[in-house]
């Protein structure tokens, strides 16, 4: 049984003989790279928690057992801004996709605890909607699924543009597929001779809030939707972050060759409920992705315990540092509803519109 608790690991008991793990080829440093981010990420996570109960913030909703999945998508992502970078159009559960691609703390806590130093929304949003153009981290949308269709008109400007191998990465959850802007989505990437280049994902943790998977579908799995519309889809392990490494990156070197969509349904835990309405306590009998891997690497030797101990306790100070910092910032005052709502109308009277 997998606790989602945050706590240091003690030594484990192998054989005196015990198999080593390859890792399929992956160097010592890309794993140790992954298991560091995704460390980084559940310290967090479970910072944004400790602030919400504290009073100190409205609403979380996040990813903590989607570290597995994520975390190697943010590796592999092209960063940079414009269509000749990887354009991503993420949900609210992608803390670890964005901390890959170099996150800091202060960032993501300021949004949750709605400060106007929140570089995202100004204060003004739900916690991991993150904004970030000179990432082309499109803005994270409360309303289901509606990134699907808009992460097409991304791929629709890296087809046209001349010597482009970038490509549009978008996220979700499976129950929102139920939405018809999932299913538009599949339509608009792959008509024939016009096939867009994105990696369609779905991270897949058998619940849609309160509701479970098995009782919505009818489908045996999500990634058969896009085989009927001729997308190469497969379904992975998205708990084992060498599976994902390998199968994004595989992925993603298909679209870059070919133009067309690839369609990816992650396999994932979901280790506190579904958000702060739920009550964000941990789930039992959940595997823990982050834990799991930490595991692995002990055995493989590729990183010691002492090592493991402190990288848990830097990232906490790093959390509670943070927050300490957040909770000095002021927060948004009725004087600034309208900024960024029309171009270039900071200094605008919101009564002439």
């Amino acid at each position: 049984m997998s606790k989602a608790k945050n706590t240091v690991p003690s030594e484990s008991k192998t054989s005196s003989n015990p198999k080593v793990e390859s890792f399929s080829g992956l160097s010592k440093n890309i794993l140790v790279q992954m298991y560091k981010h995704m460390v980084k990420t559940r310290v967090l996570e479970e910072r944004l928690i400790k602030i919400y109960r504290a009073g100190e913030s409205y609403f979380w909703i996040g990813g903590p057992g989607e570290e597995a999945w994520g975390v190697p998508l943010g590796m592999l992502a092209k960063k940079g801004q414009g269509p000749m970078y990887d354009y991503l159009h993420l949900h609210y559960r992608c803390s670890p996709t964005v901390v890959a691609m170099g996150l800091d703390m202060l960032t993501s806590i300021r949004l949750m605890m709605n400060r106007t130093t929140d570089r995202s929304t100004g204060g003004r949003n739900f916690s991991n909607h993150f904004v970030i153009p000179e990432w082309n981290i499109a803005p994270v949308t409360s309303p289901l699924e509606v990134q699907y269709p808009i992460a097409c008109g991304t791929a629709h400007v890296q087809k046209r543009t001349q010597g482009s191998k970038a490509l549009t990465i978008v996220t979700g959850g499976d129950a929102g597929t139920a939405e018809g802007d999932f299913a538009s989505c599949l339509i608009l990437a792959s008509r024939r001779g016009q096939e867009l280049p994105m990696l369609i994902t779905v991270q897949n943790n058998k619940w849609g809030i309160s509701t479970s998977y098995e009782g919505q579908h009818g489908e045996t799995f999500i990634a058969d939707r896009a085989k009927a519309f001729n997308i190469k889809a497969e379904v992975i392990n998205g708990n084992d972050p060498v599976e994902s490494y390998l199968k994004i990156q595989e992925s993603m070197d298909y679209i870059r060759k070919t133009g067309k969509p690839a369609f990816l349904e992650a396999m994932v835990s979901r280790l506190y409920g579904h958000s702060s309405a739920s009550g964000a306590n941990p789930i039992q009998n959940e595997v823990d992705p982050v834990k799991d891997f930490e595991q692995r690497l002990l055995k493989a030797g590729h990183i010691t315990l002492p090592e493991v101990k402190a990288l848990w306790e830097d990232y906490e100070l790093e959390g509670i540092r943070a927050a300490e910092q957040a909770r000095t910032e002021p927060v948004p005052q009725a004087d600034s509803i309208w900024n960024h709502t029309y171009v270039d109308n900071e200094n605008a009277d919101w009564r002439n519109f």
